[in-house]
C-alpha cells in the first residue's frame, strides 16, 4: 500500500472544492492509495512532464501527483483543464 503526501497547493486546491467534489477525491484518493492502476482513476502519464502523472475524481476533477519509493506526492487537485495547465 502508498502512503500519500500532500503539498500545500494540493492543499490550497482542495479546500476551495465543493463538498461534492471533495468526497469524489477522498474517495479516488483511497484508490490511488490502494492500488495506482485502478481503472476507475484512468491513471496516465501527463505528456511533456518527467514522472507527473493524473488520475480522476470524477468527470471534470483531476488530480496530478509524483511518485517516489512507496509514497505518491499530490500536487495539485481541480477542475481538468485549471489543473493540467500548470
Amino acid at each position: 500500500m502508498m502512503r500519500l503526501r500532500f503539498t500545500r497547493r494540493f492543499q490550497r486546491a482542495f479546500i476551495r472544492l465543493t463538498d461534492e467534489e471533495a468526497e469524489r477525491v477522498r474517495k479516488s484518493l483511497r484508490l490511488l492509495e490502494a492500488d495506482l492502476r485502478h481503472p476507475g482513476l484512468r491513471v496516465k502519464k501527463i505528456q511533456g512532464t518527467e514522472g507527473i502523472w493524473e488520475a480522476r475524481a470524477g468527470l471534470a476533477i483531476r488530480l496530478t501527483f509524483q511518485t517516489q519509493e512507496d509514497i505518491i506526492i499530490l500536487r495539485n487537485v481541480g477542475r481538468h483543464d485549471a489543473v493540467l495547465k500548470r
